[in-house]
């Protein structure tokens, strides 16, 4: 009897086993399953955008014109990631400096990059950008000089020499529509003004970024150089020392930015520059890195 009642248990716990284990099974098949059903906005892209203020602003303004985000009704020239009102494709930001953008572009599904890092790299928003800004009468690149030495005359004629007709030229003809000027007036690149006679022999220093200012600076060197006017060109990869070198009188110009990204450097640094000319605009675009399309975003 004690051996029929053993041998009873031993069926049973077995029997226990067999459905316990068969209901794990079946658990994780289910587990399995429900795994490989992701919602259908699950997955993200990933946007690297420029790190300084206006700029981030700038490409958070283009993706809302594209019609991928939504901003808050009162964001603006300084917006951030964090003033995203509405983001139905759950894009994801690298928030990166600027220069640094097109080198960075193959880690990351999309990159919106100043046409001038653009066109250092060999990129042309108006033929390889996948979304280019519609209206940038707010960005136009500018002079700029330290308060006060708006009307110095070598000022003067460093304003009369860039807005020229052989500038003008030289930027219709060399850049594709990815550099567009906005001098109305063009001149002959002197101001009838100024005594040139006295400012023989000088010398005027200005900052710029490599690709297009200081090409178009060489431009305006040999315009200046007529009137026996030397134009120093120191060049600059960053967005923050040519502000400051002709801030504290290092240098007497710096040419590589706009008037918002400027009005937002002087608040944030206590400098204090001033616009004195407005050149050219770079439409700023929207590239694809991992991304040839715009597949992934729609």
């Amino acid at each position: 009897m004690k051996k029929l009642l053993s041998a009873l248990l031993i069926a049973t716990l077995a029997l226990t086993s067999v459905v316990a284990l068969t209901a794990c099974s079946n658990s994780a098949n289910s587990a399995g399953d429900n795994a490989t059903e992701a919602p259908a906005n699950a997955s993200s892209v990933t946007i690297a955008i420029p790190n300084d203020t206006t700029n981030e602003a700038r490409a958070l303004l283009l993706l809302q014109e594209l019609g991928y985000i939504k901003l808050k009704a009162d964001a603006g020239i300084t917006a951030t990631p964090r003033d995203i009102e509405d983001n139905p494709k759950n894009i994801e930001f690298a928030e990166i400096e600027a220069a640094q953008l097109p080198s960075a572009l193959k880690d990351y599904d999309y990159a919106v990059i100043n046409s001038n890092y653009a066109i250092d790299a060999g990129l042309n928003p108006v033929k390889d950008s996948l979304g280019i800004e519609g209206s940038a009468s707010a960005y136009v690149n500018i002079i700029a000089v330290k308060a006060g030495n708006e009307n110095e005359p070598k000022i003067k004629a460093l304003v009369a020499a860039t807005e020229s007709k052989k500038v003008v030229d030289y930027i219709n003809e060399n850049y594709d529509g990815a550099v567009v000027p906005v001098v109305e007036n063009p001149t002959d690149g002197y101001d009838s003004s100024i005594n040139y006679d006295v400012l023989k022999g000088e010398s005027i220093t200005i900052a710029a970024s490599p690709t297009p200012h200081a090409e178009i600076l060489a431009i305006v060197k040999d315009i200046l150089a007529e009137k026996d006017i030397t134009l120093k060109i120191t060049e600059f990869t960053d967005y923050v020392q040519p502000n400051l070198v002709v801030d504290n009188g290092e240098l007497d110009a710096n040419y590589f930015q706009h008037v918002p990204y400027l009005d937002d450097f002087n608040s944030e640094n206590g400098t204090a520059l001033v616009s004195v000319a407005g050149i050219h605009v770079e439409p700023i675009g929207l590239y694809g890195g991992k991304q040839s399309s715009l597949d992934a975003l729609k």
